[in-house]
């Protein structure tokens, strides 16, 4: 009877471990083969980053995209001109944040006005400035041609300067050009011309010696002030004792 049981007990063993075995091997050969598709798998190349002006140059390109979609009737980027740009220009001063006085209001020309007062918000010129110069740059590198581009037109440039000077006189706030500083030479280059004539003295002592000095009017022989020689025979020894400039540049 003993025994009956034990062989009993070992069979349910048996048949429990084979079908534990049989249970997990699906979802250990799933695992395995979801490792190699992923160690098989090729990397991608990562996206350089876009640095903060050509993210907005892209974001202005298509605001302005979707402004010429929205005009009444629609409008395609072969037949925008540069009126077209002015009316987006226009467009856009119901978002802006800047305060541009009237010339009736009692705080045109002052930079920080004391109160509150009902002048219209505006787009900034300095905005618009930067707007039109990222568009100027989005449209050729879109395929457009430059003589065709509507943002570099002469009435762009003429209402981006009215806005200067009107926006300047309604806050009290002067749009100065920046001066360019002059740009200095390197230092390296200043210590090689330095180097250059000190070479230039030399030769001269080194090479003719005081007949040298003589023939170029610097001493050593009798010369005039204006540096003229009076003695032929001392100016043609200086030039025959002279090493001629074909033997110092070989």
């Amino acid at each position: 009877m003993s025994a009956a049981a034990a062989a009993a007990a070992a069979a349910v063993v048996v048949s429990r471990s084979s079908s534990s075995n049989s249970s997990s091997s699906p979802e250990t050969y799933h695992h395995l083969q979801h490792h190699q598709a992923f160690m098989a798998a090729p990397s991608l190349p990562v996206a350089p980053q876009l640095s903060r002006y050509e993210s907005q140059k892209r974001r202005d390109w298509i605001t302005f995209g979707q402004y010429l979609k929205n005009h009444r009737p629609p409008l395609t980027l072969s037949r925008c001109s540069g009126a077209h740009v002015l009316e987006f220009l226009r467009y856009l001063d119901q978002f802006g944040k800047t305060k541009v006085h009237g010339s009736g209001c009692p705080f045109y020309g002052h930079p920080n006005p004391p109160a509150p007062c009902p002048c219209p918000l505006k787009q900034a010129w300095g905005s618009l400035d930067a707007l039109i110069g990222r568009l100027r740059a989005a449209f050729e590198e879109n395929g457009g041609l430059p003589e065709t581009n509507p943002f570099g037109a002469r009435a762009v440039r003429l209402y981006l300067r009215e806005v200067r000077d009107t926006q300047a006189k309604a806050r009290g706030i002067a749009y100065e050009k920046k001066k360019r500083k002059k740009s200095l030479p390197p230092q390296g280059t200043q210590l090689l011309q330095h180097e250059q004539r000190g070479q230039r003295g030399n030769f001269v002592s080194g090479y003719g010696g005081a007949e040298a000095g003589a023939a170029l009017g610097v001493g050593g022989g009798s010369a005039q002030p204006n540096g003229v020689m009076l003695g032929g025979a001392s100016s043609t020894a200086a030039r025959g004792s002279m090493m001629p400039l074909s033997v110092l540049n070989c």
